[in-house]
């Protein structure tokens, strides 16, 4: 899986919103200022090219919609970015987002019980 540009994870926002759409169902929730069609055809092909969507063929009309599940991409962007800007660690991730956004006691404690839940899980998983 390759990551998106910026244009081309908006695209697929709108598209994991949607589920399937045309080019002007896309075109409609890119807010203002609004590129233009040709532009935003061009991201659906390039994406479809990559292998993010697919497209059921109407005559000369295409309807998109996502191979890639949001969930799944989320994943491997978060894996990216930690490996890229936090050495891998998720620890480092998370003490970094502690401190600057500066969270209390209660707010780390329930952090740390989404965590806990999440290796508890994982341990049953395996």
């Amino acid at each position: 899986m390759k990551e998106l540009t910026k244009a081309e994870e908006q695209v697929m926002q709108i598209l994991w919103e949607l589920e399937k759409g045309f080019v002007k169902d896309i075109l409609a929730k890119i807010p203002e200022p609004k590129p233009a069609y040709n532009t935003v055809s061009t991201i659906v092909r390039i994406l479809e090219t990559k292998g993010f969507i697919g497209h059921r063929a109407y005559g000369k009309t295409h309807e998109y919609y996502p191979l890639i599940d949001k969930a799944d991409y989320s994943n491997f962007y978060l894996k990216n970015f930690v490996r890229n800007y936090f050495g891998g660690s998720f620890q480092k991730l998370v003490s970094f987002f502690a401190q600057e956004n500066d969270l209390n006691s209660h707010e780390l404690e329930e952090l740390m019980k989404y965590v806990e839940k999440d290796i508890k899980k994982e341990d049953k998983d395996e």
